[in-house]
């Protein structure tokens, strides 16, 4: 059986996408391997929840993230919703709540990638 290790989010913006991460998100920098050239690389998590950043001055990315979404697990999701509102982060669509054990909201990330904040009760 293999093991899940992490996700690889190429980005338009490394310190800003770094921030958003570890301030938004809250996952711990784990290494910042610098910048080789015209790439930074950073990964951030710990245990399963691991994300690596890569950022590369020259690759341009048509990518538009569309059907991509990462989700975060919140114990109170209008907690989280008025911290989005003190550091000023919209949300892109919801809240959800398709059954009543369940709510989501998206936001999205500097690149344009769509995290998923969920509440489970």
């Amino acid at each position: 059986m293999m093991k899940y290790c992490w996700s690889t989010l190429r980005v338009n913006n490394f310190e800003e996408s770094l921030k958003f991460y570890s301030e938004i998100i809250g996952l711990k920098i784990q290494n910042k391997i610098g910048q080789r050239g015209d790439v930074e690389i950073c990964f951030l998590g710990e245990g399963d929840t691991k994300i690596e950043l890569i950022y590369d001055n020259e690759y341009n990315s048509d990518c538009t993230c569309e059907g991509i979404s990462i989700g975060f697990e919140v114990e109170s999701l209008d907690e989280f919703i008025e911290f989005l509102e003190e550091k000023r982060i919209k949300v892109h669509s919801g809240p959800f709540s398709p059954n009543p054990r369940f709510r989501f909201l998206f936001i999205t990330d500097p690149s344009g990638y769509k995290i998923q904040i969920v509440e489970k009760k």
